[in-house]
């Protein structure tokens, strides 16, 4: 659990933010005395995302996951698909173990226990879930404006200047220090391929207009460096 000395800058603003994602979408007929504080959620939520293994997927992420959300939140088709990407994003990591490749599913499983426990909706919980599990893929079917909006946003460190892709990638490799050099390059290029192949990868307007050209070059360009 970390400390107040330990957390991050936009702990308490977070906490707000979740608290208002929340209290904006609980079923009418909850009471606050029906239902634990928020503030035990954004808590335990913040704990998972602060977690000392993690190096990429950190408080950083969450938040600029988050602010993209909101900044591609017009091409969602209403306020139910904005509230369910912002709630996957806030969710989309929050079990994260690098030696595992079930961490998608188990964070969909958390919001799938957390989420109706607070009060919130089945079928939003349901759709909260639905958009965790697709992160492992970013692969939504056309139409699918919440998986579009949320997985652009997860997306979009790619498409950085090249000194802060070279900074994320640094921090990928150091989240998986734990295998082999050769192993690492071997997987990762396989995973730096499978983006590539996607007929695109933003599906957003303002994705495909300012994120698809750099993510692509910076993707290519790491491809392309020599083993060391």
């Amino acid at each position: 659990m970390s400390t107040p000395e330990s957390r991050h800058p936009a702990h308490e603003d977070l906490r707000e933010r979740w608290t208002r994602t929340l209290l904006a979408v609980r079923r009418p007929d909850v009471s606050p005395g029906d239902v634990p504080s928020p503030y035990a959620y954004a808590d335990d939520l913040l704990a998972r995302w602060a977690e000392p293994h993690r190096r990429y997927h950190t408080t950083d992420h969450l938040v600029a996951v988050l602010d993209r959300v909101g900044l591609l939140s017009a091409h969602c088709t209403g306020p139910d698909a904005v509230a369910a990407a912002t709630l996957a994003a806030w969710f989309h990591d929050a079990v994260y173990l690098p030696e595992r490749s079930t961490n998608e599913e188990r964070s969909a499983r958390l919001a799938e226990r957390a989420l109706p426990e607070a009060g919130v909706p089945a079928a939003l919980a349901a759709e909260v879930a639905r958009l965790v599990r697709l992160t492992a893929t970013h692969d939504p079917a056309p139409g699918d404006t919440a998986g579009e909006v949320l997985c652009d946003a997860d997306l979009a460190v790619l498409a950085g200047t090249p000194q802060e892709y070279a900074a994320y990638a640094a921090a990928v490799r150091e989240e998986y220090a734990f295998v082999p050099d050769d192993a690492f390059r071997a997987g990762r290029a396989d995973v730096l391929r499978r983006l590539l192949d996607l007929p695109a990868l933003f599906r957003t307007p303002y994705g495909r207009d300012h994120w698809e050209h750099r993510a692509r070059r910076n993707l290519a360009a790491e491809l392309e460096l020599p083993a060391s």
